[in-house]
């Protein structure tokens, strides 16, 4: 075969990842609480933006007198201002509709409206949580509290006075900041002796004092050590009741006959000595301050119309609302010198940008947040035992997005319903055949059924793997024995034979 050189024209369309449409692509899978972050280091870094008041207008957005003029901003100064902006948005690199293909070219509302009707029946008193102490003469007596004491700040006052030798001291605040919140030592004491250059010895020795400190357990390294602690406090810490917390394994399965022989106790004093370790504290750190959980905002909420039909809104609280301060953008563009005009027109191209992917985030969340609940409205009606088996490929044939938009969208984003608040991501389950032949169960349906089930059993009627199977195949479900197995170790349910040593030593037979 003969090789040649020869010149072809071929024609391709290509995506291009252009800064902006990396951005785009970023706000969209973004948490509210990230989203907040960063519009709040945008706002610092592009000075054309500005936070929108929700008691102002679009003033920013209106064409102003220039500050060292008297006379009114003319035609010229409008249409060259809008020139520049139409310029400016031409050369951003690509279209938004690129990213979100489902947008049609309708207008689009500033990014300071809200993206939904108002939600003043949901907001209730939490939304008046940061008004201003000053503007009505009054004083937020809650920035006056201080902050709740943690337990490393509690264990560190006891060890300045229980220990006075230097070196020691040391020891034990470096043994201080290894304990975790639930109150145990996270570390190797032979680690930290040779990191300090002291002897393990003496590392012992300290650990051993504050092991006395209060809260009562705390600084153990395992939950046996713990709870010996306890019960050291007590003056509980026989040699039955050592033979029991050092044998928490067989207490865990409720294996009575083994620990009775191995304490050498009756029913009576082993049903004694359980009870005395349920009173014991396991995890005695969670008792002080420690690092603050952000609660779930819901991103978008769901209630019931008058006609019956889900009415879904977006939670306008986490919508972040910034405005461009044309005026500003005007006069800066009439004083600033050749050099400085690139930057200013890089923040006006970053912000216009920056408003348009907020705004079409805030349509893309409401267009498949309105699919799935469309979807899913057996289960805002009836329960969780109605909820259809659904998948991203479904909700974006729906809606005309591809299946990575619908990922993006429901990444990190919470739904609050009448049934609760949930994650977007909760309303995508896999299917499970009908036993008939008729229309496939949603796995959480399933897992929501074999809970109920195993609720409902007794004593002298334990459901196993197997008879769970039958009876869901009764119920028109097709389904496995591995997979019954599976779901309920999913939801941490022991075993057939865990549970009936459980219910029995409940029920004292």
């Amino acid at each position: 075969m003969a090789l040649s050189q020869r010149l072809e024209f071929r024609q391709s369309q290509a995506l291009v990842m252009t800064p902006q449409l990396m951005q785009a692509i970023k706000l969209l899978q973004l948490s509210s609480l990230d989203l907040a972050a960063y519009v709040d280091a945008e706002l610092e870094r592009n000075p054309l933006l500005e936070r929108a008041a929700d008691d102002e207008g679009p003033v920013a957005n209106a064409p102003a007198e220039p500050a060292d003029s008297a006379e009114p901003a003319g035609e010229w100064e409008r249409s060259d201002l809008e020139t520049s902006r139409n310029a400016m948005e031409e050369g951003l690199g690509t279209e938004l509709e690129n990213v979100f293909p489902e947008d049609s070219g309708e207008s689009r509302p500033s990014a300071a409206e809200p993206a939904g009707p108002g939600l003043s029946e949901w907001s209730g008193a939490g939304s008046g949580a940061g008004t201003r102490s000053g503007e009505d003469g009054s004083y937020n007596l809650e920035s006056f509290v201080s902050a709740e004491a943690t337990l490393g700040d509690h264990l560190a006052s006891q060890l300045a006075l229980a220990i006075s030798d230097p070196a020691e001291r040391m020891i034990g605040q470096y043994l201080i900041d290894m304990v975790d919140e639930a109150g145990y030592l996270a570390g190797d004491t032979m680690t930290v002796a040779e990191k300090l250059g002291a002897s393990p010895a003496k590392v012992e020795a300290v650990l051993a004092t504050l092991q006395t400190f209060d809260p009562p357990g705390v600084c153990a390294r395992n939950l046996t050590e713990c709870l010996a602690i306890q019960l050291k406090e007590r003056d509980r810490f026989d040699p039955a009741m050592q033979a029991l917390v050092a044998n928490l394994d067989l207490l865990a399965r409720r294996e009575g006959n083994a620990l009775k022989r191995i304490c050498g106790v009756n029913d009576e004093d082993l049903a004694e000595m359980i009870a005395e370790i349920r009173n014991l504290n396991p995890k005695p750190g969670l008792t002080f301050g420690s690092s603050v959980v952000q609660p779930i905002v819901p991103d978008v909420f769901v209630k019931e119309a008058a006609d019956g039909t889900w009415q879904v809104e977006l939670n306008s609280d986490t919508l972040p609302k910034v405005l461009i301060n044309q005026r500003y953008y005007t006069q800066v563009s009439k004083t600033t010198k050749s050099d400085e005009k690139a930057y200013i027109a890089d923040c006006m191209q970053t912000a216009t940008w920056l408003i348009r992917a907020l705004d079409q985030r805030a349509k893309t969340i409401l267009k498949v947040s309105s699919e799935i609940v469309r979807q899913q409205d057996g289960f805002f009606a009836l329960g969780v035992q109605h909820l259809r088996p659904l998948n991203l490929k479904t909700v974006a044939e729906a809606i005309g997005m591809h299946e990575s938009t619908v990922s993006r969208v429901t990444a990190n984003k919470y739904m609050a319903t009448n049934r609760g608040i949930f994650e977007l991501k909760y309303f995508f389950t896999s299917a499970i055949a009908a036993a008939d032949g008729g229309e496939a169960h949603s796995a959480e349906a399933v897992r929501h059924r074999i809970r109920n089930l195993i609720d409902a059993e007794n004593t002298s009627e334990i459901l196993s793997d197997d008879t769970i199977v039958e009876k869901l195949r009764e119920a028109g479900i097709d389904i496995a024995r591995r997979t019954v197995a599976k779901y309920r170790e999913a939801m941490r349910i022991p075993s057939s034979v865990q549970r009936r040593r459980e219910k029995q030593a409940a029920t004292g037979s």
